[in-house]
């Protein structure tokens, strides 16, 4: 582990500078999350997402029919023996869709909400031919669908009240729960609070969704966002890496920045249980500010969005910095 390192000012400015560097998708969010620029300022560079950059060119692979790859949830042809070779493919529908909405691309952007309404027409679900604004039965991937959905402009109120139903009682949720599993998991849980979090931040929060919400945040802050409540052990070594896509992974700051999203709509302060992975974040900066790339995760993708697993991370290096200066004001306050 690195040891821990708090530059000064200049540094910090070379860190902006080096992000700014990068993709019209993380300009404009560094530019409104850590510069503060006037909303016209971000605004305008946000814009740019739907003709310039990453996402330009995933929003261009999409298919004549609105889906990627053909499929919704698999690429048109993939078998289970090209799973076993590569890993999980991230090319299909679910997964560029919920790329766009972490790009922030504008929903009103003319082809997506042509992409939007030709997916709800054409793609179906592999599970069993199910509409795809519908959802299927896997919850990390209804709660992705329901995420965006829900930032497209979308209204999925029979999605939402299923995600409801599938609440465990320890608070959290489970893809498992259909086999008969009555224990949340940190990867599922994750999902389905961002996709209760999107529905908030589109008008459609609910009294139900708000609590069901909170009772979720509730159950990672019990465990420390990383541990085991009954033992205190890390529920998985892996948790603690940083890494960017997240696809349907869980890690702390992937938590962490949910958190901090969910705070600033609550008008709620840092949560002190979070400190153990404020103190991990911290340690795991660079000397030269920066944070690294723990893992990509295996399987097809279109494009790479760093220089790779081991070396400095743009995306990862964002979010670190706007969760510590999160925290940061919270303890000022």
């Amino acid at each position: 582990m690195t040891a821990r390192h708090d530059g000064g000012a200049d540094q910090e400015r070379q860190v902006i500078d080096w992000l700014l560097a990068g993709d019209p998708a993380l300009r404009w969010q560094v530019l409104r999350d850590l510069q503060g620029a006037p909303d016209t300022e971000w605004q305008a560079e946000r814009a740019r997402v739907a003709s310039e950059g990453v996402g330009a060119r995933l929003l261009a692979l999409a298919g004549e029919d609105g889906q990627w790859a053909g499929g919704s949830f698999v690429p048109e042809g993939f078998t289970p023996a090209d799973w076993k070779a590569e890993g999980q493919p991230w090319t299909a529908t679910t997964y560029s869709l919920t790329q766009l909405r972490e790009f922030g691309l504008d929903p009103s952007t003319p082809r997506l909400q042509e992409i939007v309404e030709l997916v709800g027409r054409n793609s179906r679900w592999d599970h069993d031919g199910q509409s795809f604004w519908d959802g299927e039965v896997d919850t990390c991937i209804n709660a992705r669908t329901l995420a965006d959905g829900s930032y497209f402009g979308l209204r999925l109120p029979t999605l939402t009240a299923w995600m409801l139903a599938e609440q465990q009682p320890d608070g959290g949720w489970n893809c498992e729960r259909a086999n008969g599993s009555v224990r949340s998991s940190f990867d599922t849980t994750i999902n389905v609070l961002e996709a209760l979090l999107e529905l908030e931040r589109a008008g459609q929060g609910t009294v139900e969704t708000r609590r069901a919400r909170h009772a979720g945040e509730e159950y990672l802050l019990e465990r420390g966002l990383f541990r085991r409540k009954s033992t205190g052990e890390p529920a998985d070594p892996g948790y603690l890496d940083l890494r960017y896509p997240w696809r349907w992974r869980y890690d702390v700051l992937r938590a962490a920045d949910h958190l901090r999203a969910a705070s600033l709509v609550d008008g709620t302060a840092p949560d002190p249980r979070i400190a153990p992975t404020i103190e991990h974040l911290r340690n795991r900066r660079r000397a030269d500010g920066r944070w690294l790339l723990d893992e990509e995760l295996r399987g097809r993708v279109w494009f790479t969005l760093d220089d790779g697993a081991g070396l400095p991370s743009r995306w990862v290096t964002f979010r670190a910095l706007r969760v510590l200066r999160w925290w940061d004001a919270g303890q000022r306050a």
